[in-house]
């Protein structure tokens, strides 16, 4: 500190800012009282921190800034991350290529500048600012003053326990993140509240004069309380910044991960941005480990199904195709199958896009395009790895579904999906690609379609007498319900009043015999095909709905509002 103060009170002197006489004076000060010369002088009010500020640039050859004069962007304070900006004192100003230019009262602290340079990835190049300087930016810049200052923010995130924003922060925010901004508070109570309410999705919509928030709750779209239209800007670039996004990057979609801690519950967010004409619209998929480990029953099936479906599942060869939108349950079913069959005598790889959930035992591969890794490649690498049993994410194109049957035709079980309506129509998908019917029909071991439909709450489940409008909306025959069991949610607080909680599927299970086979080979349409498929005993979605109406798991009107009704 001493040699500091010597070429510090050296240069002041030079630049005329204090007498030789006043240091002097200073030093005798300074030694009795046991503080530094140029601190006394500063706090005597001898010299400026201004003057300070201008006598280190002077020395290491930098250029002086004030940084009130500056106004600095968003893009260029999103350089450098609030905890790095607060723990090492440092204001971006600028950057071009790969140079950020930082204002720093000291520049002689190397070992910040070093941090700096390994922390940013980039090359530094230094301003000087004073003391004041520093403080007041960070206040400005990161400190979120005017938005501690509004009131109506206050009243927006006045439900939010402290114990929720710590819970939420996530280790990627470095740790020293300031939780009572409430920006970040805002942002952690929408994460903390959807998964408190079991949400699957949150969707932040800017519109023209509101910025809409909805959660997806067991499939359904809920309008919450939304936060001000002006507080927009600020809630995307926090989201992004926490996503690894670029928030300079306003005009292409980009997809990032957050994942964040609720309590002692580790969950992971996955992010997708896509630019709208009243700004950028964000989506949060909250993905969830528990549904991955749910047996059989739990997914919906009744026994007679079950038995079936673990047979086909525990098959040694052949292929397996699950059927069904986007949204449908598809991937929580090929995940408990896997679930179900991983035994230490078996080898499992899969191949994903992306590796949304990590399974233990099962060797995973993330496909990616960028770098030529293509689900076809990847296949074509895992069969020489052995496997017995091979998850592909989603069969695209002919070259992945030639690969995918010819390995079950090789003695492989091969679990994947493919986005039609019931499952006969996924025959008529694999040739309308390419692949040959012969090959269609030797390696299909069985099809199966899924829905999701909402779970009767039965905290609050009473018995219901459904009127005949609702009984003929699924086909139900008033005069044959003696056995039935109909029951409907009241809506209590464990179901947040709707009547429901969570969700189950509903069912149609083709299994490929010798006659489907011969109809395959000959290509006869999927209505033929079906039919087929009818007259072995195949239940259609809506016909398995029905059952579990009658059981009372389910209503007529989610089991109409998730199937369509069967043709005659």
């Amino acid at each position: 500190m001493a040699e500091k103060d010597d070429y510090l009170v050296e240069i002041l002197t030079d630049l005329g800012f204090v007498t030789a006489e006043q240091v002097a004076n200073a030093k005798a000060e300074a030694a009795s009282s046991g503080v530094g010369v140029v601190d006394f002088m500063v706090a005597n009010k001898l010299i400026r921190q201004a003057d300070v500020a201008q006598a280190k640039a002077a020395h290491f050859g930098a250029e002086v800034v004030n940084l009130a004069e500056l106004k600095l962007t968003d893009d260029v304070i999103a350089l450098i991350r609030r905890d790095i900006a607060k723990k090492y004192r440092a204001i971006p100003v600028s950057h071009h290529g790969n140079t950020i230019t930082v204002a720093v009262s000291d520049p002689s602290d190397l070992d910040t500048i070093d941090s700096l340079h390994h922390l940013l990835k980039a090359d530094i190049e230094l301003k000087v600012a004073s003391e004041e300087d520093i403080e007041s930016a960070l206040s400005k810049y990161y400190g979120g003053r005017q938005m501690a200052e509004d009131s109506r923010m206050r009243d927006v995130i006045q439900e939010l326990t402290e114990s929720d924003v710590t819970a939420v922060l996530g280790a990627d925010d470095g740790g020293a993140v300031d939780a009572d901004a409430p920006i970040i508070k805002l942002v952690n109570q929408l994460i903390v509240e959807a998964f408190k309410l079991r949400a699957s999705d949150i969707h932040l919509e800017p519109l023209a004069k509101r910025f809409r928030v909805r959660y997806r709750i067991d499939g359904v779209m809920q309008e919450m309380k939304s936060p001000p239209k002006r507080l927009q800007a600020s809630i995307l670039s926090r989201l992004k910044i926490q996503s690894n996004m670029s928030i300079a990057e306003r005009r292409i979609p980009q997809d990032g991960r957050i994942q964040s801690k609720v309590g002692s519950k580790l969950i992971d967010l996955r992010v997708s941005c896509l630019p709208t004409n009243h700004g950028e619209s964000i989506v949060m998929r909250i993905l969830d480990k528990e549904g991955l480990r749910l047996g059989l029953p739990e997914l919906g099936f009744f026994t007679d199904d079950q038995q079936t479906f673990e047979k086909l599942i525990g098959l040694p060869d052949g292929i397996l195709l699950v059927t069904g939108p986007t949204g449908s349950g598809k991937t929580t079913t090929l995940y408990s199958c896997l679930h179900f069959i991983n035994r230490p005598d078996r080898k499992i790889i899969t191949v994903e896009d992306p590796v949304e959930y990590q399974l233990a035992g099962i060797n995973q591969v993330q496909v990616n395009e960028v770098v030529g890794l293509s689900f076809a490649m990847a296949l074509r690498a895992i069969l020489r790895q052995a496997p017995n049993v091979i998850m592909l994410g989603e069969i695209r194109d002919l070259e992945t579904a030639s690969i995918a049957i010819n390995a079950s035709l090789t003695g492989h079980l091969v679990f994947s999906t493919l986005h039609t309506n019931d499952a006969p129509s996924a025959v008529t998908r694999l040739i309308d690609i390419g692949v040959k019917p012969f090959l269609v029909a030797s390696s299909t071991r069985a099809l199966m379609a899924q829905r999701l439909v909402r779970k009767i709450c039965r905290q609050c489940a009473l018995p219901h007498t459904p009127n005949d409008a609702e009984l003929r909306s699924i086909g139900i025959d008033p005069g044959n319900i003696a056995n039935a069991t109909f029951m409907k949610g009241k809506g209590c607080g464990n179901c947040n009043n709707s009547g429901y909680r969570g969700r189950f599927g509903v069912f149609e299970i083709f299994v490929i015999d010798d006659e489907a086979r011969k109809l395959i080979y000959d290509k006869v349409p999927s209505s033929v095909l079906r039919t087929r498929a009818r007259e072995m005993g195949m239940r259609t979605l809506r016909e398995d709905g029905i059952r579990k109406v009658l059981a009372g798991l389910t209503t007529a009107e989610e089991v109409v509002r998730a199937t369509v009704g069967d043709a005659e």
